[in-house]
């Protein structure tokens, strides 16, 4: 069942992603070549305790870690450790908090140095096909319109679109009804209403769409090795429109 937030509920995820959009600017202005990975979540960890708020994935279904800090082909949920970072690297960075009984969440993907053209270009079409979908973000329109506009985006790029893991319903659960693939033909699916939350998310790959896992039984790779980006925004359909939640 798709939950319907009030304006007051609204206002509390803004709340809630704001900080997300604050903390990730600031363990994103870390990622530098030398740094250990989980010198990011102890950042991310921190910057917490100063704004009194819980870290959303932290014991979240087992998760070891207060972030995800995933390298190269690693698609998501990488777990922080001893890892450094060198010039090269992409970095994708997701995180959430819960705030007075609401959760936001987002992720971004950063080059560590020069990555190289075909990098950059992946980063900024995950970019795009996230702005993409959420402008389809709109009451009357379907929810597969939001995965449609994704994939055309990306895959127009030449780049594929990871399928095992989905966006998500938000607000008083971390993943709430519906799942929202980042693939699939338009006009299926829920129709958008005002009150509606979503976190929006494409993760992407320079070659196949397909993942595994890795033993630690979080890490998610590319199948052929090949680099992956993340992009993620909280948002919320309201009477003047979709409203980008975890934007700074």
């Amino acid at each position: 069942m798709i939950l319907l937030k009030s304006l007051q509920e609204i206002a509390k995820m803004e709340v809630a992603n704001r900080i997300v959009a604050e903390i990730l600017e600031g363990v994103k202005e870390k990622v530098q070549p030398g740094i250990e990975t989980r010198e990011l979540d102890e950042l991310a960890e921190d910057m917490c305790r100063q704004r009194r708020v819980k870290p959303a994935f932290k014991g979240y279904r087992g998760y070891p870690r207060s972030i995800c800090v995933s390298v190269n082909e690693e698609v998501v949920h990488g777990i922080p450790g001893p890892r450094r970072l060198k010039a090269g690297d992409l970095v994708s960075l997701d995180f959430g908090v819960k705030y007075e009984g609401f959760y936001g969440d987002a992720a971004i993907t950063v080059g560590v140095g020069d990555v190289g053209e075909k990098a950059r270009a992946l980063m900024a079409v995950t970019e795009e096909s996230l702005y993409a979908g959420i402008a389809q973000v709109k009451a009357g329109k379907r929810l597969s319109d939001v995965s449609h506009a994704v994939q055309t985006v990306v895959e127009g790029a030449g780049f594929g679109v990871i399928r095992e893991f989905v966006g998500h319903g938000i607000g008083r659960s971390l993943h709430e009804d519906p799942q929202i693939p980042n693939f699939g033909p338009p006009d299926r699916g829920p129709t958008l209403q005002v009150g509606m939350t979503f976190a929006i998310e494409p993760m992407t790959s320079m070659g196949s769409w397909q993942v595994r896992i890795l033993k630690d039984g979080w890490t998610a790779i590319t199948q052929d090795g090949s680099l992956a980006a993340h992009f993620e925004h909280s948002v919320a359909l309201t009477e003047n429109g979709v409203l980008i939640l975890s934007r700074l």
